[in-house]
């Protein structure tokens, strides 16, 4: 999964790769204590689109390239961020989903994943099975 930013007047997002599990434990410490909630709930609710969570993860990235960067200066609009699967996490999703629906269901959703499919970013970077980025 990406975090990628991309704010008014930059022509190309910025893009970081986000696995939780890489987080390193002072970043994940930091987190806990800005956004109050333990590692693990962090990792579900900034992919429920969680505010405060997504500009922590977001200062935490941004904090990697520029040090001096303060917490209170990070500012987004809400199309300038997203989280969004690689072309390899979208199809280990579209293999598990045909265990789990079926019939027209099944067919509307391969529709979708097959759409996002196409235009993921394809992340040739990363070794060995995708995974989604929830910590266990």
């Amino acid at each position: 999964m990406y975090l990628v930013y991309q704010p008014d007047g930059q022509s190309e997002p910025t893009r970081w790769h986000y696995n939780p599990k890489k987080l390193m434990s002072v970043e994940r410490e930091d987190i806990e204590r800005r956004t109050e909630r333990n590692f693990s709930a962090f990792t579900q609710d900034v992919l429920q689109g969680n505010s405060r969570c997504r500009r922590a993860l977001l200062f935490t990235f941004l904090r990697r390239d520029h040090p001096k960067t303060k917490f209170e200066d990070v500012d987004f609009a809400w199309d300038e961020l997203s989280l969004d699967y690689s072309r390899q996490e979208w199809e280990e999703i579209r293999k598990n989903i045909v265990d789990t629906q079926h019939g027209d269901e099944l067919a509307a959703s391969l529709i979708k994943i097959d759409a996002a499919i196409e235009t993921a970013y394809d992340d040739t970077s990363t070794e060995g099975k995708a995974g989604l980025p929830i910590a266990e």
